[in-house]
């Protein structure tokens, strides 16, 4: 009954236009921009990470110091005690080089995507769950497709469920936010102009470990994001996406 319920109340939510575009062209232009930035801070910080793959917590810390704990691989730095007794070649240089220039075209685009959700109510039309969706029924139900392992069909394409829209929420309202944060803590110029945004995070030390772990969250969701695409119909996902599509 649940899961009837559910299927119901997601097929009165389709729009009736069904030539409606199932994505605007800023979403897609943005989508684009922020995963192809991403995938960019992914590997330049895994580089920058292998530099150092220590982690501690406070403002300080380095190789003479404790670890709150530490990655079991190889470093590029000699200096860094690792257990091995070789050292993979320093990539620090244009690593760091490019996660600086990804970030801040994550952080304008991140930002010009907020500003037009706003103004164009995107967030509160296809994102921000309703109370009957938050409902530990409806909850249940789509928890249950999930196990299932059900397959959307073209009504579940054109609008969100309440899981997909939880996490969208958390991510692009929370997890985003915080790693641009936490990055931007790290910063010895954003450190002498905000102190107390740092120091709230434990100091630029904590900042770091907290970043690394966020990175951690939003890797999972970017495969399981991708797995989900694959399972509901990689061409049609990637043709909505790409050009718009309908939501027919």
């Amino acid at each position: 009954m649940a899961d009837s319920a559910w299927v119901l109340s997601r097929t009165s939510a389709v729009p009736s236009d069904s030539d409606a575009p199932r994505h605007t062209a800023l979403v897609r232009v943005t989508h684009w921009i922020t995963a192809a930035c991403f995938l960019a801070l992914l590997v330049s910080g895994l580089e920058i990470v292998i530099s150092h793959p220590r982690f501690y917590w406070g403002e300080t810390g380095n190789f003479l110091t404790p670890a709150l704990f530490r990655l079991p691989i190889p470093s590029s730095r000699a200096l860094v005690p690792n257990g091995y007794s070789y050292t993979l070649p320093d990539q620090n240089g244009w690593s760091r080089a490019l996660h600086f220039q990804a970030a801040w075209v994550l952080v304008f685009t991140g930002a010009l995507y907020l500003l037009a959700g706003l103004f164009t109510r995107h967030f509160t039309r296809n994102l921000l769950p309703s109370k009957t969706d938050l409902s530990p029924r409806s909850i249940w139900a789509i928890i249950v497709r999930h196990l299932r392992f059900w397959r959307p069909d073209k009504t579940d394409a054109a609008a969100y469920n309440p899981l997909q829209e939880l996490t969208y929420v958390v991510v692009i309202f929370i997890l985003f936010p915080l790693m641009i944060w936490t990055g931007l803590a790290m910063s010895l110029a954003f450190d002498s102009a905000f102190p107390l945004a740092v120091t709230s995070l434990g100091g630029q030390q904590s900042a770091r470990t907290i970043h690394f772990f966020v990175t951690i969250l939003l890797t999972l969701f970017l495969f399981v994001h991708v797995a989900m695409v694959i399972r509901s119909g990689f061409k049609r996902r990637m043709g909505a996406m790409i050009t718009g599509g309908s939501r027919a």
